[in-house]
């Protein structure tokens, strides 16, 4: 708060881990303003809901319980109250409430407190006018005591926002003095110690004299420390802190979570980001085939013991069609179990007869249960989609559904399901890059479990395939100043890499529950037909169509009646 009224600084940035106190810091802000200083104020969250959310949720309840902010912003409910769920005034000022993702809302407004909330989950352009943060910024140029704040949890290593700006200012950190030798040090993940497997005890080590804090002795090290700059000042007055630091976690809840978190490079990455508030640095942008061609195994039958569940993709190439089998376990554990080209026209029924009948194929557990595929998803975005609405209409009710991809950051892996399309079908839209992003993540694991990716020595999952699986990579390119992460193709053929990524799509279609289906495993209980498993998109569908059936027999009754 200090930096934020210092005339001097025109840009506060404040990057850290999750649940330490940013919203406060925004709240302060507001209330501050509304209180002392008023002025137009522009809040701007990654979405028009978040903002919605964040006034209705944070915003009003401050307004309402805070003796010196009660009656300046009048209820919302007056007739003259200029008060709107995103847009509040009060006397000298206003506050709006804006989405990144809105560029109307960030135009024609002048504004002299500009606070931006999460940039890392803003999209690179609001719409077609370009970085939703430069657009905000505009919006100041007429007030000479202008200031912007940028909060986040950051994201992926260059591409980061927060981090970049973070990095131009004059990077403040939290020094505390060590209990037994007095030197400062600011508190890093690194001097977190344990012995080993018990993570329960977790100590933090003085960098200097290697002394063990204890829990008490942290925190009272924290009541006396102070913000240090470690950069030259020039303007921007930038703030990181971690989870070490709140006063609401412990070095042994955040050593558990790390151990937890360390078996998935995906889980890792979320630790990191929302404990450490520190960028994830991919250990490898492209996918070693290599690699992964070792970690084959030999598999007793053709499902392990641990596939619940079978999903399948077909993929539409203009001479055949491919088609991939996976087993889904406990944890979303992920077993790849068969792989087969189907040559020919995919504009001919015959062809697609073929894939018809290979998805009726079951497989056999280690257990002796056979399994059927539970959902399978057929891309429609080539250029036979009329054959591919065709195909999966007449078998909906097996679940074979038609997929489409959408590119852009922060989409679902799995959009809700259209059926506005030609072939009057359901049409699941897929999140590719986010898609990606978790695949290839996991194929990274090296440890077997939750998330990891087994392979069969299997003649149809050979070095052609596996260099398939490679195909892409992660770059990050930038577009009018933005950082932004886009897959790239390294070979002509990448099938495999597809398909695995509509797998990963029909599993989320069918959002099975893995613990009721664990539990059932090798018991009189288990039911392994594909009609066992309904989907919450179904269980909708469903209930609406008997909302329609009991109305128009309520309907008919009453014409009867009459």
């Amino acid at each position: 708060m200090d930096a934020v009224s210092d005339p001097l600084v025109n840009t506060v940035v404040w990057i850290s881990s999750a649940q330490v106190g940013k919203t406060e810091l925004l709240n302060n802000i507001v209330g501050y303003h509304v209180h002392q200083d008023p002025a137009p104020i522009l809040l701007l969250q990654p979405t028009l809901e978040m903002g919605q959310a964040w006034s209705k949720d944070r915003l009003a309840p401050m307004l309402r319980d805070t003796p010196a902010l009660k009656g300046r912003v009048k209820d919302a409910r007056s007739r003259d109250s200029g008060n709107t769920l995103l847009h509040k005034t009060f006397p000298g000022g206003h506050i709006t409430i804006a989405g990144s993702n809105s560029p109307a809302s960030l135009a024609s407004r002048p504004i002299r407190i500009v606070l931006c909330d999460e940039v890392d989950r803003y999209p690179p352009s609001a719409g077609t006018e370009g970085d939703p943060v430069n657009l905000a910024r505009k919006r100041t140029t007429t007030f000479w005591n202008r200031l912007t704040l940028l909060t986040s949890t950051p994201t992926i290593r260059g591409a980061s926002r927060i981090e970049a700006e973070f990095e131009i200012s004059d990077q403040r950190r939290f020094f505390v003095p060590c209990p037994h030798c007095d030197e400062t040090q600011h508190l890093k993940w690194a001097q977190v110690t344990w012995p080993e497997g018990m993570p329960e005890q977790a100590q933090y080590a003085c960098e200097h004299c290697g002394a063990l804090w204890t829990e008490a002795e942290k925190n009272s090290a924290i009541k006396a420390g102070e913000w240090i700059a470690t950069a030259e000042f020039n303007g921007r007055a930038g703030f990181h802190l971690n989870e070490i630091y709140s006063p609401w976690s412990t070095l042994a809840d955040m050593a558990q979570g790390f151990v937890e978190a360390k078996k998935s490079p995906e889980t890792l990455k979320t630790w990191i980001n929302t404990s450490l508030g520190e960028t994830f640095e991919e250990q490898g942008e492209e996918l070693d085939a290599g690699l992964l061609y070792q970690r084959r195994e030999h598999y007793v039958t053709d499902v392990p013991a641990g596939g619940l569940v079978l999903t399948a993709a077909v993929d539409v190439q203009d001479d055949r069609l491919e088609c991939g089998v996976e087993a889904w376990g406990v944890g979303e554990e992920n077993w790849k179990v068969d792989y087969r080209t189907f040559w020919g026209d995919p504009s001919k029924t015959t062809l697609w007869n073929q894939v018809r009948d290979f998805l009726a194929t079951r497989y056999t557990r280690d257990d002796g249960v056979t399994l059927g595929i539970a959902c399978a998803v057929v891309d429609s975005g080539g250029h036979y989609t009329q054959q591919v609405y065709q195909f999966v209409k007449a078998l909906e009710s097996r679940r074979v559904y038609a997929i489409k991809g959408r590119g852009g950051a922060g989409l679902p892996v799995v959009g809700r399901p259209s059926r506005g399309n030609i072939g009057k079908v359901q049409l699941f839209s897929i999140g590719v890059d986010t898609a990606k992003e978790v695949t290839a993540a996991r194929l990274r694991g090296l440890e077997p479990g939750p998330g990891y990716v087994h392979f069969p020595i299997d003649e149809r999952f050979d070095t052609e395939y596996f260099d398939q699986l490679g195909a892409e990579k992660c770059v990050t390119k930038f577009y009018k100043g933005s950082p932004r992460r886009e897959w790239v193709k390294t070979r002509a053929r990448n099938e495999a890499w597809d398909i695995a990524n509509y797998n990963l799509a029909a599993l989320y279609i069918l959002n099975p529950n893995f613990a009721v289906l664990a539990a059932k495993a090798g018991t009189d209980e288990i039911d392994d037909e594909p009609e066992a498993v309904t989907t919450p998109t179904e269980q909708i569908i469903n209930a609406r169509r008997q909302t329609k059936r009991a109305g128009r027999r309520r309907t008919k009754g009453y014409v009867n009646k009459w």
